[in-house]
């Protein structure tokens, strides 16, 4: 049997998908692939997805069933040892929700993360003490030490906006007027949040800006919704929810987030605008 895997890297989602994509190539069904391979059909399944740990033996029994070439084997098996290695955020697993492991990944993978958040600052901008408000007030209820382990992962996760072993991706935020004037925490966490922002806006790979409230309505108002550019990968939205996420590569659906999100771009302030507007917001709270 198959182990689970709770945060799937992405290299072995792309490696799933090349083990379906293979199959078909063979002319063979999921359950035509798993007679053969003396498993069940939701086995294969769940591996070409990523739900479960690729396992050495079982792959390059499949790839012998789709009678791959030697070379080709030799280099799928290659990188499937690279995908082995457990991502960074693994060590945050006992305080990673079920869903959330998989965004890091994507986050971490990505050359370009696109983000809309109607309420809050996105994670990757907050500070500690903004993050560790937010997280003490999430459903269901955490635990001090979850919050904290928490507040650590989030923390973590902003380090690949200035990493230098690889290119870091380019961050295109667009927020509401509300995360700037909602009272997150108190008065010195909201000025210290206010001052990140502006530091990071100052980033060549950040991208900020802010619908403010006289700008009226816009295409994007209903929730908060991420979409990543990975390579090799279709565009992959993550629409957030109370009770989770929902991921989605549909070509037709990623596209109206990709063109709510341009629509909002257009209809926000400018990103040279929008420092100029977290600067005023900031000298309003703490002249």
């Amino acid at each position: 049997m198959t182990d689970p895997k709770s945060a799937p890297t992405v290299l072995q989602i792309v490696l799933g998908r090349r083990l379906a994509a293979l199959r078909e190539t063979a002319g063979l069904t999921a359950a035509e692939a798993a007679k053969q391979l003396r498993t069940a059909p939701t086995t294969i399944t769940r591996m070409e997805k990523a739900e479960v740990a690729l396992k050495f033996a079982n792959v390059r029994a499949l790839l012998e069933i789709y009678e791959v070439t030697k070379e080709e084997t030799q280099e799928f098996l290659a990188l499937l040892d690279q995908a082995s290695e457990s991502g960074w955020w693994q060590s945050f697993r006992d305080a990673l929700p079920s869903w959330f492991g998989v965004y890091v990944s994507l986050e971490d993978a990505a050359t370009q993360v696109r983000v809309y958040d109607p309420q809050v600052v996105p994670g990757l901008l907050q500070t500690e003490d903004y993050a560790r408000a937010v997280l003490q007030v999430g459903l269901p209820r955490q635990t001090v030490d979850v919050v904290e382990r928490r507040v650590g992962l989030r923390t973590a996760r902003q380090e690949l906006l200035a990493r230098s072993s690889e290119p870091p991706p380019h961050l295109w935020v667009v927020m509401e007027e509300t995360a700037l004037r909602r009272n997150v925490g108190n008065q010195t966490t909201m000025v210290a949040q206010l001052d990140r922002l502006l530091r990071v806006a100052e980033l060549p790979n950040v991208t900020l800006q802010v619908c403010t409230f006289d700008g009226g309505l816009h295409p994007g108002g209903f929730g908060p919704f991420t979409v990543f550019r990975i390579p090799e990968l279709p565009d992959i939205a993550c629409i957030d929810s109370l009770s989770g996420v929902h991921y989605t590569e549909d070509a037709q659906e990623t596209a109206l987030y990709r063109e709510a999100l341009d629509q909002m771009a257009a209809y926000a302030l400018s990103a040279d605008d929008t420092k100029i507007f977290i600067s005023d917001v900031r000298k309003e709270i703490s002249p």
